[in-house]
């Protein structure tokens, strides 16, 4: 547009896509300067225009209006809005190197058994796991190609599709309260001096964004060990309370997240060692497995990264 352009109201609403209301109720709110008043009629101009902009920006990282206001105030005041965004965009950028994909019906269907299941196709949406593809009927955005694949490989091993629903809606549960609490973490022992300005200047929201660059990898790093520790932990205990000598067979219901060996594998170990030392005999397996694929997984990553 050429500089000096003047709009009506009307065709301010036109170009920047608010509403003639809209625009009004920003007015109220000292979001957006008054217009020049020419004889009968209120003018506005390119930066009524770039203005409305900037907040619909805004408010579509998150941003409130009470908050933009402050933001935009503090971009009046010469103080600028560069590093603020740059913080803004860091912390709304992809926090995994997954890339999302796509699936046709056909796809999905024979993913799970073959047979269409429109209640679990549901779930999956509401659960964010799929997303409709606009004017594709037959065609869905996969956000997370890993998480699919381990429903996938659920179903196969037996597990009801609308059981693997519900258990990622428990897990996503505990996982937000993990986030949260990392959040809750980092914010008052790294976070806390850079956010205490209202807005932040642009040398402090410029450093929070570099530190949010370094710290990203650290909250899944964290899990992806305590996880690993978890499961060994409780996976040798439920092999101990299934192998122990003279113990009656434990049900998989009464154990969450059980392993049952086959009756065979079982007396074969005993024909090996004796029925006395078959649980620390296969503890002893476990935590070798354990620990070969823990270091194959090491070498595999100091490889991919030339170390």
């Amino acid at each position: 547009m050429r500089p000096g352009v003047e709009y009506r109201i009307e065709d301010l609403a036109h170009h920047s896509g608010a509403t003639v209301r809209t625009i009004r109720a920003y007015q109220d709110r000292g979001l957006l300067p008054r217009p020049e008043r020419r004889g009968r009629s209120n003018v506005y101009g390119e930066a009524h225009l770039n203005r409305l902009r900037q907040i619909a920006d805004l408010l579509d990282r998150g941003y409130t209006l009470a908050s933009i206001k402050e933001l935009l105030e503090a971009w009046d005041a010469g103080r600028g809005l560069g590093g603020v965004l740059g913080l803004v965009a860091e912390v709304n950028g992809p926090w995994t190197d997954e890339k999302a994909d796509r699936i046709t019906r056909d796809e999905l269907d024979a993913a799970f058994g073959g047979t269409p299941d429109e209640r679990a196709v549901q779930e999956a949406i509401e659960l964010g796991v799929l997303e409709r593809v606009p004017g594709r009927e037959d065609e869905f955005l996969v956000p997370s190609p890993q998480e699919l694949a381990v429903a996938a490989e659920l179903y196969a091993a037996g597990v009801p599709l609308l059981a693997i629903a519900g258990h990622l809606r428990e897990l996503r549960g505990q996982v937000e309260h993990i986030a949260a609490r990392f959040l809750e973490f980092t914010t008052e022992h790294v976070f806390a001096r850079y956010l205490e300005h209202r807005p932040p200047t642009d040398a402090d929201a410029a450093e929070a964004a570099a530190l949010v660059r370094r710290l990203r990898p650290l909250a899944q790093q964290t899990v992806d060990a305590e996880l690993a520790r978890a499961m060994r932990t409780f996976a040798t205990r439920h092999l101990q309370q299934h192998l122990s000598p003279g113990a009656p067979p434990v049900p998989p219901d009464d154990v969450p997240g059980a392993v049952v060996l086959p009756a065979a594998t079982i007396r074969a170990v005993h024909r090996l060692v004796g029925p006395e030392n078959a649980s620390a005999f296969v503890t002893a397996a476990t935590e070798r497995e354990v620990q070969a694929r823990t270091l194959d997984a090491l070498t595999g990553t100091a490889h991919e990264t030339g170390t």
